[in-house]
C-alpha cells in the first residue's frame, strides 16, 4: 500500500531519579505512543505496525494520497534492560495519537520506477500514565503536534505473471526534522528536538494471486538533543547533561493475508525493534540502554475500491527489554485522489 512512515509520535528525556514516575515513567508517555522504556526512553518515535499488508505495492496509480492512522496504545508492565517488570505499585499508560499523511507519486519514472514524495506529521491527543503512587506531574501528559517527516521515494510497480502480479518494492529516505513541540522541563514531548535519518526498502511477494507476504525493514541514525533537561540522568551518576544522542536501531513491520473475498483480507501482522548502539550523553556511552520489542497480532484490510482502504491492526507485545509492554491497536484510511 501507498508508503509510510508513521512515527510514534512522543518523545522522552531520561528521567530524574527523585521521585518513581519520574524516574521510571516519565519517558514512557511518549514512548507508548509507538515504543517507550522503562530504562532508556532515548529512542525518538519510529513506524511500530502503522503499515502491514501489500506494504510494497500502492493500491492505484500514480497521483496522490492521503491516509490517516489513528492509533491507541496501552501497557500494565514496565520492563527493564533484562525484560524484568519494575517495583511499582501500578504500572500503567495509555496514549492516543493521530497521524496525517500525503503522498505524491509522478507518472514518470527514475531507473525503472515512479518516484515521489510523502509527508508525514504525528500529533498525540492523549497520553496518560499511573505509577500508583500519586504522583500526578505526568499524570495526564503532554500533548501537541510532533516532528513533521519528509520522505522520497522510488516505486516500482508489480512484476507481472500469468496469473497477476508477483512482486513489487519501493525504497524510501525518511528524515524528520525538529518541528515538533518541544521544553526541556518536561518530561513528555511531541518532538524529540533534533534530526532522525530512516530510510527503508519494502517489498511485497504474491504466493498465490489470494496470499501475499509484505515486509519493510528500516535503520534508524538519529543527531543529537543538544537541549535535554540537564538533570535527567542524575542517577546515572551524570550531573549536568548537555547533550544526548539516542543509540541506531533495527526495526521491522511484517505481514501476511488472504483474499477471503474480493473486498476483505484477513491475516497476521507484526513489528520488531532492536536498538544496536548504546545511546550517548555528553558524548559517552550509556550503559544497559539498549531497547527491544517484538509485537505480533491479527489483521484485516477491507477495500470499498481501488481507492479506497480501510486497515484494522492489533498487537500484543513480548521479549521487551527498556520499554513498556502492552497492547496496541491501529485504525487506517487510505483514499487515492484521481
Amino acid at each position: 500500500m501507498p508508503p509510510a512512515s508513521a512515527p510514534e509520535t512522543l518523545t522522552r528525556h531520561r528521567p530524574d531519579a527523585s521521585g518513581p514516575l519520574l524516574g521510571k515513567l516519565a519517558g514512557l508517555l511518549c514512548g507508548c505512543v509507538l515504543s517507550a522504556s522503562a530504562a532508556a526512553y532515548e529512542l525518538p518515535a519510529v513506524n511500530l505496525g502503522l503499515t502491514t499488508f501489500i506494504d510494497g505495492a500502492p493500491p492505484a496509480g500514480p497521483g496522490w494520497y492521503v491516509s490517516e492512522y489513528l492509533q491507541y496504545y496501552s501497557a500494565d508492565t514496565l520492563r527493564d534492560k533484562n525484560g524484568k517488570s519494575l517495583p511499582l505499585p501500578k504500572q500503567e499508560i495509555e496514549v492516543t495519537s493521530l497521524v496525517s499523511q500525503a503522498i505524491w507519486m509522478s507518472a514518470n519514472t527514475l531507473w525503472g520506477a515512479h518516484y515521489g514524495v510523502t509527508l508525514l506529521l504525528p500529533a498525540v491527543l492523549d497520553a496518560r500514565a499511573d505509577d500508583g503512587l500519586g504522583n500526578l506531574a505526568l499524570g495526564k501528559g503532554n500533548t501537541g503536534v510532533g516532528d513533521l517527516i519528509i520522505g522520497p521515494f522510488l516505486q516500482w510497480m508489480p512484476v507481472m505473471g500469468a496469473n497477476g502480479p508477483v512482486f513489487a518494492h519501493r525504497v524510501e529516505l525518511d528524515i524528520s526534522l525538529p518541528t515538533g513541540e518541544y521544553d526541556n522541563r518536561r518530561s513528555v514531548n511531541p518532538g524529540a528536538n533534533h534530526w532522525t535519518i530512516n530510510p527503508y526498502w519494502s517489498g511485497t511477494y504474491w504466493l498465490t494471486p489470494k496470499w501475499t507476504v509484505s515486509s519493510r525493514l528500516w535503520y534508524l541514525w538519529s543527531g543529537k538533543n543538544t537541549d535535554p533537561n540537564p538533570t535527567g540522568f542524575a542517577a546515572q551518576g551524570i550531573a549536568h547533561a548537555r547533550n544526548v544522542r539516542p543509540g541506531q536501531a533495527f526495526h521491522m513491520n511484517f505481514a501476511t493475508e488472504y483474499a477471503v473475498t474480493p473486498q476483505l483480507r484477513i491475516g497476521l501482522n507484526g513489528y520488531w525493534l532492536k536498538q544496536t548502539t548504546e545511546s550517548e550523553v555528553n558524548g559517552s556511552k550509556l550503559s544497559g540502554s539498549k531497547e527491544q520489542v517484538l509485537g505480533i497480532g491479527p489483521g484485516l484490510l477491507y477495500s470499498f475500491s481501488q481507492r479506497d482502504h480501510l486497515f484494522f491492526n492489533a498487537y500484543k507485545e513480548s521479549h521487551v527489554r527498556n520499554r513498556p509492554e502492552g497492547e496496541r491497536y491501529v485504525i487506517r484510511y487510505v483514499h487515492h485522489f484521481e
